[in-house]
């Protein structure tokens, strides 16, 4: 597969025929068409490749935190302003809790531990909660709930919108901001067709820090983190109901 450095080298070495070669073809009006074709389409290898290592150093770095365990509380902003909880213990542990501000109540709660992906509801008055155990096809449908805050979302995002970009001509471009007490790392662009900047950034310990995507009016900021996520997370609720959702047969 021709790598896009290689595809850059072999444009390079066109464009520096294109001086005597316009020159030769000025009369048909050709040499010149041919040179702005060519130089066109290097400057847009050169703005996929620039794309390309911005948005490299930024998953590098929030990557770097996919692999350790983790809490972090973020409140959203928009019309449905909410307090997140996600906490990560690798290799197996995942909790999730979304909390409506001034419902009173938790709209989402997931717990993946060794023993499944359960996803639970608080008793509506005395009673216990109940949750449920999710089978595969389920549970890939519950995770799109949590999906927006894990790190593998916006790799996957930036490395296909930056080849876009670049192509459209928009630069990936990186910057710097402080919030909540926490100095992060950010990467800024704007999509064709869309009015304003979208910015996502990582913080220190390389994990999601900041979300402001233009065409949404939510966004989302880390509030809190600790590196030591307490084990009562991973665990259902005491005196839980549990039931099991069959797995579908084909």
């Amino acid at each position: 597969m021709t790598s896009n450095t290689d595809r850059a080298t072999t444009v390079l070495r066109r464009r520096r025929t294109c001086g005597p070669l316009a020159v030769a073809l000025l009369v048909g009006g050709l040499g010149l068409a041919g040179c702005s074709a060519i130089s066109a389409v290097q400057s847009a290898v050169h703005t996929v490749e620039g794309n390309k290592s911005t948005v490299d150093a930024f998953t590098d770095k929030i990557q770097s935190g996919a692999a350790m365990p983790f809490e972090a509380t973020y409140v959203t902003t928009g019309s449905a302003p909410a307090t997140i909880v996600y906490a990560v213990e690798p290799p197996k542990g995942l909790a999730f809790t979304d909390t409506p501000s001034g419902s009173g109540g938790v709209s989402a709660d997931i717990v993946v531990n060794s023993s499944g992906e359960y996803s639970c509801s608080p008793p509506s008055g005395s009673g216990s909660w109940s949750c449920q155990k999710l089978d595969p096809v389920s549970a890939q449908t519950e995770n799109q709930i949590f999906d927006l805050y894990t790190p593998s979302h916006w790799v996957g995002f930036l490395r296909d919108f930056s080849l876009a970009a670049g192509f459209a001509g928009d630069k990936v471009t990186s910057s710097s901001m402080t919030v909540n007490g926490f100095a992060m790392s950010c990467v800024d662009f704007v999509a064709s067709g869309v009015a304003g900047t979208s910015t996502i950034c990582t913080t220190a310990q390389g994990i999601l820090g900041y979300v402001n995507v233009a065409s949404d009016s939510t966004t989302f900021e880390i509030k809190s983190f600790t590196s030591s996520p307490s084990t009562s997370l991973f665990q259902l609720p005491p005196g839980a109901t549990i039931t099991t959702i069959p797995t579908p047969t084909s």
